[in-house]
């Protein structure tokens, strides 16, 4: 995929996290976004290798709280 694809794609999905994380943590957009940007699993997002890009933004969160509750990522199984 196109760098100019991902980067489309990352928008879509940085938008999505972001009303997540502050509807469901109760943070303000500041501390979102550097929770978020600061992440391993945001740095793993950035890279179109790891084709993390095309799983949804619920799947994303999912991720990224598991990350903060206990420091890893259990990223899905492809089929």
């Amino acid at each position: 995929m196109s760098e100019r694809k991902i980067t489309a794609f990352l928008m879509f999905l940085d938008s999505n996290l972001m009303r997540m994380l502050t509807e469901r943590r109760g943070t303000d957009y500041k501390d979102a976004a550097k929770l978020l940007y600061k992440s391993k699993l945001y740095s793993q997002l950035e890279k179109e290798e790891t084709k993390l890009w095309h799983l949804s933004a619920e799947t994303l969160y999912s991720l990224l709280d598991e990350e903060v509750q206990t420091g890893t990522i259990t990223y899905p199984e492809e089929n």
